[in-house]
């Protein structure tokens, strides 16, 4: 089983011990002494099973690292009323009515979405200098369309594989529709919760939806632990904390566009919403994350923003002394100062290479800084937040949302984007397979027009 045991999740919880100022160094030495192993690196699972004693031992460190003091824990809340006090220096900006045009704002930020995720597919997991070869073998550097492996040499793609699930489906010469991918389910799943509940549903319903909707197998690291979590009888909040060393991980992030587009112009409704959906696997920079997306949706799919004040937006609800907060304020710092965006992203892997590749600190930073280099260009803005690495699909789908968003209007894509797409999603969640773009726009804007909940925020 990927993504769940016990020998393969501690080495993770040792990487977000250092990560958030704990000391890792005893369990890391008894687990090493023990004759453990180090995590993966990239897949969800060591290639065989740890022996039962190994196991346990790994079970018994885990709940040893979870009873540290996280000295982090004051400048990176993940409760409710600590994250709006934190607000006060620098508050969002306040909720406007959004301009004319929405429904077709919001197709463009679906089609854009579904771009950058495609785009991101093939590369997802390959280094940063494989990225790079297999686009300048095939005469697509700086990257300007889907990959392919026409042209390219085959020793080069032996020597960088393509993610096998993917290239049947997201290379240029494969692309029929866009394939199923989770960072496109979440979004529809989003769109059930928001049905069924409306904007006032609770972590608690999500948690129930996933379950009656969401197939075990189509979650991953921090999701699948929680969906395991969900299955012992835990409740939200404690789903996103049990063994669980992915909760700082880029999934909230993933999930957080709809609540983006359904508080058009209202970055802190759009934050609160998403505050309720991310605490049910994530903590701290996993939950900042997806606040800083979702704020900074809200405030392009508005109509009356820029890329530069949706990233103001989105900035202005994460704590301001947390990893990510710095991480993005760096990115587009990074993303000023550099003409060549290579040279901002080498910068960015430099200072952030030392976190997992679906990390969210350094996959958000490089969003901030693809979307702040590409200056609102819907083409630079997808292929640059690709083009820079570690989570490339996710990356690139969250591009893609926000420089639809601005784009306007589905016409306003290059027709190299959107004709492959075909307007027609592939979908395991029920009553959505081939779903038009088009259709979702519709859904999403009706739910738009719903009255935010009055209610304190409630798990």
């Amino acid at each position: 089983m990927t993504w769940v045991q016990p020998e393969d999740l501690l080495g993770h919880e040792l990487r977000q011990a250092a990560e958030d100022g704990r000391d890792p160094g005893p369990a890391r030495a008894a687990w090493l002494a023990a004759g453990g192993r180090p995590a993966p690196a990239r897949a969800g699972a060591s290639p065989a099973p740890a022996a039962p004693e190994l196991r346990a031992l790994a079970a018994r460190l885990l709940d040893g690292l979870a009873e540290l003091p996280v000295p982090t824990a004051a400048a990176e809340p993940t409760d409710w009323p600590a994250i709006r006090a934190a607000w006060a220096a620098s508050p969002p900006p306040a909720a406007r009515p959004p301009a004319p045009g929405l429904r077709r704002r919001l197709e463009a930020a679906w089609v854009g979405r579904a771009v950058g995720c495609v785009l991101g597919k093939p590369v997802e997991k390959l280094p940063l200098d494989g990225i790079r070869a297999l686009a300048r073998a095939a005469g697509n550097w700086p990257l300007d369309h889907w990959f392919t492996a026409r042209g390219v040499p085959a020793e080069l793609l032996a020597a960088y594989p393509w993610n096998r699930r993917s290239a049947p489906t997201s290379l240029a010469e494969n692309i029929d529709g866009a394939p199923e991918d989770d960072d496109l389910n979440h979004p529809l799943l989003c769109l059930l919760l928001l049905q069924r509940h409306g904007k006032g549903f609770t972590t608690a319903d999500l948690a129930r939806l996933w379950l009656d909707e969401l197939p075990a197998g189509r979650t991953f690291t921090a999701e699948r632990v929680a969906y395991r979590n969900l299955l012992q009888g835990l409740e939200p909040p404690h789903t996103a904390t049990r063994h669980n060393p992915f909760r700082e991980w880029i999934g909230a992030l993933i999930r957080a566009d709809v609540h983006g587009w359904t508080n058009p112009g209202d970055p802190a409704a759009a934050a609160e919403q998403a505050w309720r959906d991310a605490t049910l696997t994530h903590t701290a920079g996993g939950v900042h994350a997806a606040l800083f997306a979702a704020a900074a949706i809200a405030e392009a799919a508005g109509g009356r923003a820029d890329v530069h004040g949706a990233l103001r937006a989105g900035l202005a609800v994460v704590p301001p002394g947390s990893r990510l907060a710095e991480a993005v304020r760096h990115g587009i710092r990074t993303a000023r100062e550099e003409a060549c965006f290579d040279r901002a992203v080498d910068r960015l892997h430099a200072r952030y290479g030392h976190y997992h590749w679906v990390h969210a600190v350094p996959n958000t930073a490089l969003i901030a800084a693809a979307l702040t280099h590409a200056d609102g260009d819907f083409t630079r803005s997808v292929c640059l937040a690709v083009s820079g690495g570690w989570d490339t699909d996710s990356n690139g789908a969250t591009a893609g949302s926000v420089a639809g968003l601005l784009a306007g209007s589905p016409d306003r894509i290059p027709e190299r984007w959107t004709a492959p797409l075909e307007n027609r999603l592939a979908t395991t969640v029920a009553g959505f397979d081939g779903t038009g773009f088009d259709t979702l726009a519709h859904l999403t804007a009706q739910l738009a027009t719903q009255p935010a909940t009055q209610e304190a925020p409630r798990s």
